[in-house]
């Protein structure tokens, strides 16, 4: 197991590397050009000056988070193959660069949901919220609206403001796409980009859908056991494989975690373990990582991933907001070191139970 930190680039996020490296355990950083549209062609140039800066302050850059998928890939109009083209680039140059992971997802229009950025817990600390009363009475076009005043200021992943200028047209792209149509072009997708996964040994980690269910009557797909195991079977290559969110996956309470972690054993090519805390089915807020502060039982989660031998990336997923930070909403440093330091005692003490002097 390699535990890391994400990290948005020194022009975007208010951790720095120097922070990041003095977190007990923490090797590495999964990053991105957080800068490049869904679409573009990475630069090599700029993929190695990302490299060399996590090196150069003593890290690893062990994974990218995330290439974008262009919505044009997703929905199949007839120019997707032009995208497809560029990402295929995108995946050789980092390929060329040593970089093996690559976390993606197949999301309709939002790359996550949340109704609330900032909701106050019990503890003072402010944590990402979701309430399917509060989305049933919005108009998705007013849904970035609702939630940007909370933001501290920071871009947040799949909520660029360029792009939900574009929500309506955007809307307007998905009006045919169910889950079916949306399975055919995820299909199609992974089967032109295998060929370069395979050439360069790159794991592609598609995130699951959050929440795990139909929001504003979008498709959603990568939601479930019986989902994720039909995406592997469709194209069958040990490259195409998931990123474990528990967070995402445990959006809906049906799923068993540790059941599906057992059954995805070689294709978790990348985990984010967090923990949620539920009102209600439909009501829930991100808690800190500890079990007891939430519903999962974190001990199990990682319990399931020692089981299949998982050795890849893992990070902590969000964070509280805690001690005044003033940070991207769950991306803050403190209770993020928090995460994993408390993930990293689990793991050791499953490694040592199980007869390892030391944690692998």
């Amino acid at each position: 197991m390699q535990m890391t930190l994400r990290w948005y680039g020194s022009k975007y996020d208010t951790v720095t590397l120097k922070q990041i490296r003095q977190i007990p355990g923490v090797k590495g950083v999964i990053s991105t050009l957080y800068g490049t549209a869904p679409g573009e062609v990475w630069e090599m140039e700029d993929i190695l000056a990302l490299k060399k800066e996590i090196e150069d302050a003593g890290l690893e850059l062990t994974g990218i988070e995330s290439v974008n998928v262009h919505d044009a890939i997703k929905v199949g109009t007839p120019d997707r193959d032009k995208y497809i083209d560029n990402y295929i680039t995108t995946l050789e140059r980092l390929g060329q660069a040593g970089i093996h992971m690559v976390c993606y997802n197949f999301m309709p229009v939002f790359d996550w949901t949340r109704t609330e950025l900032a909701r106050v817990r019990p503890d003072g600390s402010t944590v990402l919220a979701y309430t399917q009363e509060a989305v049933d009475a919005l108009n998705p076009e007013d849904m970035f609206a609702s939630i940007s005043s909370d933001a501290n200021g920071a871009i947040l992943p799949g909520w660029e403001p360029e792009r939900m200028e574009h929500i309506k047209e955007l809307f307007d792209m998905y009006k045919e796409v169910d889950d079916e149509k949306l399975f055919a072009n995820l299909k199609y997708f992974l089967e032109r980009i295998m060929p370069v996964c395979d050439k360069y040994d790159i794991n592609m980690a598609i995130h699951p859908d959050d929440p795990a269910w139909s929001v504003f009557g979008l498709p959603r797909i990568i939601i479930n056991k019986e989902n994720i195991l039909r995406m592997m079977k469709m194209v069958d290559n040990p490259h195409n494989g998931v990123t474990f969110c528990s967070g995402s996956y445990g959006t809906n309470l049906e799923n068993d975690l540790p059941d599906m972690i057992r059954s995805l054993k070689g294709r978790i090519h990348f985990a984010h373990v967090r923990n949620l805390k539920f009102n209600s089915p439909t009501d829930f807020e991100e808690s800190a990582h500890l079990s007891s502060d939430g519903t999962f039982d974190m001990y199990e989660i990682m319990l399931a991933l020692y089981d299949i031998g998982f050795d890849g990336p893992i990070r902590p997923d969000h964070g509280r907001m805690i001690w005044d930070e003033v940070a991207m909403p769950g991306y803050g440093l403190y209770d993020r070191a928090l995460g994993a330091t408390y993930l990293n005692g689990l793991w050791e003490a499953i490694c040592k139970s199980h007869g390892h002097k030391e944690a692998l």
